[in-house]
């Protein structure tokens, strides 16, 4: 670009005198294809930093965006006819409340898409803006120049004899300088028309994002009524369920380990102790069974409708590897075995999440705890089977009670506005809601992810 600089002056100049050595000048001269323009990153090319500013940038505004959005009164009386007209039987509205689940999983997904595709779209954007003001001065000779062209031409070839030399002179100045001008003016052409394309495809974005949000709502009302609905089936003696409350919240409060509290809860927490044992006895009923019936048994839970009314996990934990879905959507931000910010290497993984994410079980168990703990915020701790337990923590609100047993993809939680203070959120770079995941065996962390599909473990680690 700088080279070119001395051709637009003489551009200027082209009317008033015509250098003799402007065809020397020209052997040095750009051409068009020596012409720069900045390139534009890649998504592959686009700054980590600067891609999280403007995520989280976006994910503001958004969230701002979530909040002026309301469900209409006929879509909400809609809903409740469809819930007023739902088989009220236990196993339907479980059945109802898993799909409902998936759908909103599926909703917060594409917002964190559109988020993602926006963010990317504003770094590049500022970065063809960043590119346009660098070349601001340049971009203003070639203008200049070619005002004052327009305002004093040079004169054509077939004129007079004494116009000849200036004739041949500017045409062999102007062969050198109108191809970097043009190389420039079609590279200003190229970036106004990237600028005003993503602008474009930023807002298309943002409507999506709109519409998957508009949805949400509606899945969440829906959700919210056949969550009532399984309570009123599931209705518990309210002074026997809060005396447990109290029990329970009493070892919480002395349990110095997770290991601790576990044992306990199991041992000495009625509704969850008797759970266990029905669900110790099914499991010993399971392994009595005769090689047909097991195969049956195999082939019914395969076919995508285990029992609806059981007590025990549809399937040996053991077995459920590469086959579970996280809990809930988002960025892994920290592994099994990554430092946890207090010199020690992590225990379970921590998936950064959005405001109000659903969070649902990532398998059949039983609820051994669920509550506070601590200053982990909200905890639910299911009993998998097997020896083995999974602890989930971070959450804001808990729809489960202790001593209930919840099927792969039943909601159980949702996550707060913002990330709960906590030793597993230590070190952190984000005020996003976090939840936390910790497999146990035999009371020891295990690492969860070859438990965890193919398609959740990729797109957790890549968009971390």
């Amino acid at each position: 670009m700088k080279a070119l600089r001395p051709l637009l002056f003489a551009g200027l100049c082209l009317s008033v005198s015509v250098p003799p050595i402007a065809a020397q000048t020209t052997a040095s001269l750009p051409s068009p294809a020596q012409t720069e323009t900045p390139a534009q990153p890649s998504d592959g090319e686009v700054s980590v930093a600067a891609l999280e500013k403007k995520r989280d940038e976006t994910r503001a505004e958004l969230q701002d965006l979530s909040r002026t959005i309301s469900l209409s009164t006929d879509k909400a009386q809609a809903i409740e006819q469809t819930i007023a007209s739902l088989d009220k039987s236990s196993a339907s509205i479980r059945q109802a409340l898993i799909e409902s689940a998936s759908r909103r999983k599926e909703f917060d997904a594409k917002i964190r898409d559109s988020e993602k595709k926006i963010a990317t779209m504003r770094v590049k954007e500022d970065g063809i803006r960043a590119s346009l003001r660098e070349r601001r001065g340049v971009l203003a000779e070639v203008l200049a120049a070619l005002q004052r062209m327009g305002r004093n031409p040079p004169p054509a070839l077939l004129v007079t004899p004494e116009d000849a030399l200036a004739s041949v002179r500017s045409a062999i100045l102007l062969g050198a300088v109108v191809p970097g001008m043009r190389a420039e003016a079609d590279a200003l052409m190229a970036d106004l028309h990237s600028l005003a394309t993503l602008q474009v495809d930023a807002l298309v974005e943002k409507n999506k994002a709109a519409d998957a949000m508009a949805a949400s709502q509606e899945e969440d009302r829906r959700m919210q009524l056949l969550l009532a609905e399984n309570d009123k089936q599931n209705k518990v003696n309210s002074a026997d369920l809060l005396t447990e409350r109290r029990r329970s919240e009493e070892l919480a409060s002395k349990a110095t380990s997770l290991e601790g509290l576990i044992r306990s809860l199991e041992g000495e927490i009625s509704s969850v102790r008797d759970a266990v044992e029905k669900a110790r006895l099914e499991e010993e009923r399971r392994k009595q069974l005769s090689d047909s019936e097991r195969e049956k048994a195999r082939q019914l839970a395969d076919s995508g409708v285990p029992d609806k009314n059981r007590i025990a996990p549809a399937y040996p934990f053991a077995s459920l590897k590469q086959k579970l879905d996280l809990p809930v959507g988002g960025d892994v931000l920290r592994a099994y075995g990554d430092p946890d910010g207090t010199g020690h290497s992590a225990k379970g993984i921590t998936v950064a999440s959005n405001a109000g994410a659903v969070v649902t079980a990532p398998a059949d168990g039983l609820v051994v705890f669920a509550g506070a703990f601590r200053s982990y915020g909200q905890m639910v701790i299911l009993n998998a089977g097997d020896g083995y337990h999974i602890v989930l923590t971070g959450m804001e609100k808990v729809s489960v009670r202790q001593g209930k047993f919840v099927f792969s993809g039943e909601p159980i939680a949702t996550m707060g506005e913002k990330r709960v203070a906590s030793a597993t959120a230590l070190a952190l770079e984000t005020d996003r809601p976090t939840l936390y995941i910790e497999f146990r065996k035999d009371g020891t962390p295990v690492d969860s992810k070859p438990w965890w599909t193919e398609k959740e473990t990729g797109r957790a680690r890549n968009d971390s």
